[in-house]
């Protein structure tokens, strides 16, 4: 008797394998006639009735950026080195880094970097690095060394007296 019921079994698994040939419920798709876009191609077969969503049944589990214009730190960071070109931008990482700057074109250039540790307004909220570079002539030899001192306490006193200032500002924004 249980040989019969595996029989059964194994025949039902047949059946319902073979029957998603081509003319059954799979049906291949055409490359040229669907779209490569994923959001597209979701939207479409929950038009049809292809598949289903949660929409958001079980909660919003991503991750909440704000806007970089509402960040009081990277504002004012921004603005402070407004006079420097910027290699590399990224507000979700909480990163700035500058290309090197030289006022005159000398052999002398400098490069910040800025790391944001939190989006708060205290004084360990930025970690920032000025890198002195001092080249020959020919920029081929050049020295490139981390400088820690004046220059760092300076820029961080600004940015966090300018982000105060903004911070202010937008207080009494809201207020009104």
């Amino acid at each position: 008797m249980l040989t019969n019921k595996k029989l059964f079994a194994f025949f039902i698994l047949i059946l319902t394998l073979t029957s998603c040939a081509k003319e059954g419920f799979f049906k291949p798709g055409d490359a040229r006639k669907i779209s490569p876009d994923p959001k597209e191609r979701v939207k479409k077969n929950l038009e049809e009735g292809k598949g289903f969503t949660f929409n958001n049944t079980f909660g919003n589990n991503s991750g909440k950026f704000d806007f970089a214009s509402s960040n009081e730190l990277w504002r004012a960071s921004l603005d402070v080195i407004d006079f420097m070109p910027l290699s590399s931008v990224n507000y979700s990482g909480g990163i700035i880094i500058t290309d090197w700057y030289s006022e005159n074109a000398g052999s002398e250039s400098i490069k910040i970097s800025i790391r944001f540790l939190t989006n708060e307004l205290r004084a360990d909220a930025l970690d920032i690095k000025v890198f002195n570079r001092t080249c020959n002539d020919s920029l081929l030899n050049c020295k490139v060394m981390e400088t820690e001192g004046v220059l760092v306490s300076e820029l961080k006193k600004e940015i966090l007296k300018k982000a105060a200032l903004y911070q202010k500002q937008d207080k009494e924004n809201k207020k009104k």
